[in-house]
């Protein structure tokens, strides 16, 4: 994914926002795990870590690069309010499938708006983050 959305003269935009987003999800994560709100049955890391390995670290980072360097950041704030929903939506209708019809996440005190609410605003710390540190 990384390969056909970033651009090359934009790498480093890409691995600063990939770096911060691991930041918030690898806290945010383990915060939700060792509260028994959200269990991952199938871990990679049995012994190191509770929490989605390949989604924490590799997913949701890759697609949060891609949600910054597409930003309609010149669009009106309506535009900009619809992207942030379509990400949000998008990711948490395919958690709630996955909640639903696998076994890789099970919801024990939690629920599909606390995960579109936690993508919200790690979606907006991330872009304010970004805009702050290229100064855009």
């Amino acid at each position: 994914m990384l390969l056909f959305f970033v651009p090359e003269n934009r790498i480093r935009h890409a691995w600063l926002i990939f770096l911060f987003k691991q930041l918030m999800t690898w806290i945010l994560g383990l915060l939700v795990v060792e509260y028994d709100l959200i269990e991952y049955p199938v871990e990679i890391f049995k012994y190191a870590n509770k929490t989605s390995f390949t989604f924490e670290y590799f997913v949701y980072p890759v697609i949060c690069v891609v949600f910054n360097l597409h930003y309609p950041g010149k669009k009106t704030l309506l535009k900009q309010f619809i992207y942030y929903l379509y990400y949000c939506t998008a990711i948490t209708v395919i958690e709630i499938f996955i909640e639903k019809y696998t076994n890789l996440i099970k919801y024990i005190h939690w629920s599909w708006y606390l995960t579109w609410i936690t993508l919200y605003i790690t979606f907006f710390a991330s872009r304010k983050f970004y805009v702050w540190f290229f100064k855009l």
